[in-house]
Protein backbone atom coordinates (compact mmCIF):
# COMPACT_ATOMS: atom_id res chain seq x y z
CA UNK A 1 0.00 0.00 0.00
CA UNK A 2 1.32 3.32 -0.59
CA UNK A 3 2.25 5.81 2.27
CA UNK A 4 -0.29 7.89 1.03
CA UNK A 5 -3.06 5.71 0.93
CA UNK A 6 -5.41 6.04 3.57
CA UNK A 7 -6.17 3.89 6.30
CA UNK A 8 -9.75 3.60 5.07
CA UNK A 9 -12.04 4.30 2.07
CA UNK A 10 -13.10 8.28 2.03
CA UNK A 11 -16.40 9.26 1.02
CA UNK A 12 -16.86 11.98 -1.69
CA UNK A 13 -17.66 14.46 1.30
CA UNK A 14 -14.40 13.41 3.35
CA UNK A 15 -12.08 13.68 0.59
CA UNK A 16 -13.62 17.34 0.11
CA UNK A 17 -13.51 19.01 3.33
CA UNK A 18 -10.76 16.27 4.91
CA UNK A 19 -12.50 15.54 7.95
CA UNK A 20 -12.61 11.74 8.65
CA UNK A 21 -14.86 9.11 7.65
CA UNK A 22 -18.27 7.97 10.19
CA UNK A 23 -18.16 4.21 10.66
CA UNK A 24 -20.22 2.91 7.55
CA UNK A 25 -20.54 -0.58 9.34
CA UNK A 26 -21.77 -2.37 12.52
CA UNK A 27 -18.44 -3.80 12.68
CA UNK A 28 -16.85 -0.19 12.44
CA UNK A 29 -19.14 1.35 15.52
CA UNK A 30 -18.97 -1.66 17.59
CA UNK A 31 -14.87 -0.45 17.03
CA UNK A 32 -14.99 2.69 17.54
CA UNK A 33 -17.26 2.60 20.61
CA UNK A 34 -14.80 -0.16 22.11
CA UNK A 35 -11.91 2.70 21.87
CA UNK A 36 -14.41 5.44 22.89
CA UNK A 37 -15.02 3.25 25.80
CA UNK A 38 -11.39 2.13 26.90
CA UNK A 39 -10.63 6.16 26.32
CA UNK A 40 -13.31 7.74 28.80
CA UNK A 41 -12.29 5.12 31.38
CA UNK A 42 -9.14 6.13 31.13
CA UNK A 43 -10.27 9.27 31.67
CA UNK A 44 -11.83 8.33 34.70
CA UNK A 45 -8.99 6.54 36.08
CA UNK A 46 -6.78 9.74 35.94
CA UNK A 47 -9.47 11.40 38.01
CA UNK A 48 -9.91 8.95 40.31
CA UNK A 49 -6.05 8.82 40.96
CA UNK A 50 -6.34 11.94 41.52
CA UNK A 51 -8.35 11.57 43.91
CA UNK A 52 -6.79 8.97 46.03
CA UNK A 53 -3.46 10.98 46.19
CA UNK A 54 -5.54 14.12 48.02
CA UNK A 55 -7.01 11.97 50.34
CA UNK A 56 -3.66 9.97 51.19
CA UNK A 57 -2.06 13.37 51.47
CA UNK A 58 -4.99 14.02 53.98
CA UNK A 59 -4.08 11.23 55.97
CA UNK A 60 -0.55 12.03 55.76
CA UNK A 61 -1.08 15.50 57.13
CA UNK A 62 -3.18 14.01 60.34
CA UNK A 63 -0.45 11.25 61.18
CA UNK A 64 2.27 13.62 61.11
CA UNK A 65 0.62 16.50 63.04
CA UNK A 66 -1.07 14.21 65.53
CA UNK A 67 2.90 12.68 65.76
CA UNK A 68 3.99 16.14 66.51
CA UNK A 69 1.26 17.59 68.97
CA UNK A 70 0.64 14.37 71.30
CA UNK A 71 4.55 13.33 71.44
CA UNK A 72 5.01 16.03 74.08
CA UNK A 73 3.23 17.96 76.77
CA UNK A 74 4.71 21.28 76.04
CA UNK A 75 3.59 20.99 72.19
CA UNK A 76 1.33 24.04 71.47
CA UNK A 77 -2.76 22.66 70.68
CA UNK A 78 -2.60 25.08 67.36
CA UNK A 79 -0.65 22.45 65.63
CA UNK A 80 -3.95 20.44 65.85
CA UNK A 81 -5.78 23.49 64.51
CA UNK A 82 -3.46 24.09 62.05
CA UNK A 83 -4.26 20.44 61.01
CA UNK A 84 -7.83 21.30 60.80
CA UNK A 85 -6.82 23.75 58.10
CA UNK A 86 -4.73 21.66 56.06
CA UNK A 87 -7.21 19.37 55.95
CA UNK A 88 -10.15 21.61 54.73
CA UNK A 89 -7.95 23.32 52.03
CA UNK A 90 -7.29 19.09 51.15
CA UNK A 91 -10.88 18.69 51.05
CA UNK A 92 -11.82 22.16 48.51
CA UNK A 93 -9.05 20.50 46.67
CA UNK A 94 -10.68 17.23 46.44
CA UNK A 95 -13.88 18.24 45.72
CA UNK A 96 -12.78 20.34 42.24
CA UNK A 97 -11.31 16.88 41.52
CA UNK A 98 -14.09 14.90 42.22
CA UNK A 99 -16.30 17.64 39.79
CA UNK A 100 -14.23 16.59 36.70
CA UNK A 101 -14.57 12.94 37.69
CA UNK A 102 -18.25 13.05 38.14
CA UNK A 103 -18.36 13.91 34.57
CA UNK A 104 -15.91 11.02 32.99
CA UNK A 105 -17.42 8.77 35.49
CA UNK A 106 -21.32 9.95 33.91
CA UNK A 107 -20.16 9.11 30.67
CA UNK A 108 -18.69 5.46 31.76
CA UNK A 109 -21.69 4.02 33.49
CA UNK A 110 -24.09 5.05 30.69
CA UNK A 111 -22.22 3.40 28.24
CA UNK A 112 -22.22 0.43 30.91
CA UNK A 113 -25.65 0.49 31.70
CA UNK A 114 -27.07 1.05 28.49
CA UNK A 115 -24.16 -0.59 25.42
CA UNK A 116 -22.90 -2.86 27.72
CA UNK A 117 -25.24 -4.30 29.46
CA UNK A 118 -27.83 -4.63 26.71
CA UNK A 119 -25.01 -6.80 24.49
CA UNK A 120 -24.55 -9.05 27.71
CA UNK A 121 -27.90 -9.64 28.48
CA UNK A 122 -30.98 -7.92 26.03
CA UNK A 123 -34.08 -6.35 27.39
CA UNK A 124 -37.11 -6.61 26.07
CA UNK A 125 -37.21 -2.67 25.44
CA UNK A 126 -34.27 -0.30 24.62
CA UNK A 127 -34.28 3.10 25.21
CA UNK A 128 -33.10 4.76 21.95
CA UNK A 129 -32.01 7.79 23.30
CA UNK A 130 -29.50 5.93 26.08
CA UNK A 131 -26.39 8.14 23.94
CA UNK A 132 -27.91 11.90 24.03
CA UNK A 133 -26.33 12.37 27.14
CA UNK A 134 -23.41 11.51 26.22
CA UNK A 135 -23.17 13.40 22.88
CA UNK A 136 -24.49 16.36 24.72
CA UNK A 137 -21.88 15.89 27.17
CA UNK A 138 -18.88 15.90 23.87
CA UNK A 139 -20.27 18.61 22.69
CA UNK A 140 -20.79 20.54 25.50
CA UNK A 141 -19.17 19.41 28.40
CA UNK A 142 -20.64 20.75 31.78
CA UNK A 143 -20.29 19.37 35.46
CA UNK A 144 -22.97 17.69 36.58
CA UNK A 145 -22.48 18.08 40.63
CA UNK A 146 -22.26 21.93 42.16
CA UNK A 147 -19.26 22.14 44.14
CA UNK A 148 -20.64 22.01 46.80
CA UNK A 149 -22.10 18.94 46.73
CA UNK A 150 -18.84 17.52 45.61
CA UNK A 151 -17.52 18.50 48.65
CA UNK A 152 -20.85 17.20 51.27
CA UNK A 153 -20.18 13.95 48.70
CA UNK A 154 -15.90 13.82 50.10
CA UNK A 155 -16.81 15.06 53.53
CA UNK A 156 -19.03 12.31 54.18
CA UNK A 157 -17.19 9.27 52.12
CA UNK A 158 -13.86 10.26 54.18
CA UNK A 159 -13.19 13.90 55.65
CA UNK A 160 -15.31 14.04 58.04
CA UNK A 161 -13.45 10.68 59.81
CA UNK A 162 -10.61 12.24 59.99
CA UNK A 163 -12.33 15.89 61.64
CA UNK A 164 -13.61 13.43 63.98
CA UNK A 165 -9.85 12.32 65.39
CA UNK A 166 -8.72 15.73 65.16
CA UNK A 167 -11.14 17.05 67.21
CA UNK A 168 -10.46 14.18 69.90
CA UNK A 169 -6.91 14.97 70.10
CA UNK A 170 -7.83 18.25 70.30
CA UNK A 171 -9.98 18.02 73.19
CA UNK A 172 -7.77 15.69 74.72
CA UNK A 173 -4.41 18.31 73.78
CA UNK A 174 -6.62 21.38 75.88
CA UNK A 175 -7.63 19.30 78.80
CA UNK A 176 -5.15 16.46 79.95
CA UNK A 177 -3.32 18.42 82.16
CA UNK A 178 -6.29 18.68 84.16
CA UNK A 179 -7.20 15.03 83.64
CA UNK A 180 -4.11 14.12 85.40
CA UNK A 181 -5.74 15.87 88.92
CA UNK A 182 -9.04 13.87 90.48
CA UNK A 183 -11.83 16.71 90.05
CA UNK A 184 -14.35 15.09 92.81
CA UNK A 185 -15.55 18.42 94.50
CA UNK A 186 -17.84 20.86 92.38
CA UNK A 187 -15.41 23.45 93.20
CA UNK A 188 -12.58 21.22 91.71
CA UNK A 189 -14.64 20.73 88.57
CA UNK A 190 -15.52 24.72 88.40
CA UNK A 191 -11.78 25.03 88.22
CA UNK A 192 -10.88 22.42 85.53
CA UNK A 193 -13.45 23.87 83.31
CA UNK A 194 -11.58 27.04 83.64
CA UNK A 195 -8.38 25.44 82.91
CA UNK A 196 -9.29 24.00 80.11
CA UNK A 197 -10.94 27.14 78.17
CA UNK A 198 -7.49 28.74 79.55
CA UNK A 199 -5.34 26.16 77.57
CA UNK A 200 -7.51 26.42 74.38
CA UNK A 201 -6.62 30.27 74.29
CA UNK A 202 -4.76 30.66 70.88
CA UNK A 203 -2.81 33.97 71.33
CA UNK A 204 -4.66 37.17 71.82
CA UNK A 205 -8.01 34.88 71.08
CA UNK A 206 -9.51 33.91 74.28
CA UNK A 207 -10.37 30.55 75.14
CA UNK A 208 -13.98 30.75 75.22
CA UNK A 209 -13.88 32.23 71.55
CA UNK A 210 -11.64 29.35 69.92
CA UNK A 211 -13.63 26.20 71.91
CA UNK A 212 -17.03 28.55 70.35
CA UNK A 213 -15.68 28.81 66.83
CA UNK A 214 -14.32 25.15 67.11
CA UNK A 215 -17.63 24.08 68.06
CA UNK A 216 -19.70 26.09 64.97
CA UNK A 217 -17.31 24.36 62.98
CA UNK A 218 -17.57 21.17 63.86
CA UNK A 219 -21.58 21.59 63.41
CA UNK A 220 -20.86 22.70 59.96
CA UNK A 221 -19.57 19.34 59.05
CA UNK A 222 -21.68 16.91 60.78
CA UNK A 223 -24.88 19.39 58.29
CA UNK A 224 -22.63 19.55 55.17
CA UNK A 225 -21.89 15.37 56.35
CA UNK A 226 -25.44 14.66 56.23
CA UNK A 227 -26.42 17.18 53.50
CA UNK A 228 -25.62 14.71 50.46
CA UNK A 229 -28.21 14.06 47.70
CA UNK A 230 -28.48 11.11 46.99
CA UNK A 231 -31.22 11.43 43.85
CA UNK A 232 -28.82 12.02 41.72
CA UNK A 233 -28.71 10.18 38.30
CA UNK A 234 -25.79 8.01 38.98
CA UNK A 235 -26.16 7.44 42.82
CA UNK A 236 -29.66 6.22 42.59
CA UNK A 237 -28.64 3.24 40.60
CA UNK A 238 -26.45 0.65 42.46
CA UNK A 239 -24.34 0.84 46.06
CA UNK A 240 -21.05 1.28 44.48
CA UNK A 241 -20.08 5.18 44.45
CA UNK A 242 -17.11 6.86 44.98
Amino acid sequence: MPADTPPFPLSTDTKRTGSPALPATPVETINTMVHYYRGELGRMAGWRDRIDRTSNWAITVVAALLSVSLSTPTSHHGVLLFAILLVSLLLMIEARRYRFFDVYRARVRQLERFYFAEILNPRATLDRDWAAPIAKSLRKPEFLISYRDAACRRLRRNYCWLYLILLLAWALKISSSMMQRPATAGKDMTLAFEHVVANAALGPVPGGVVIALVLLFYAAVLYFSLKVDMSDSELSHGSVHV
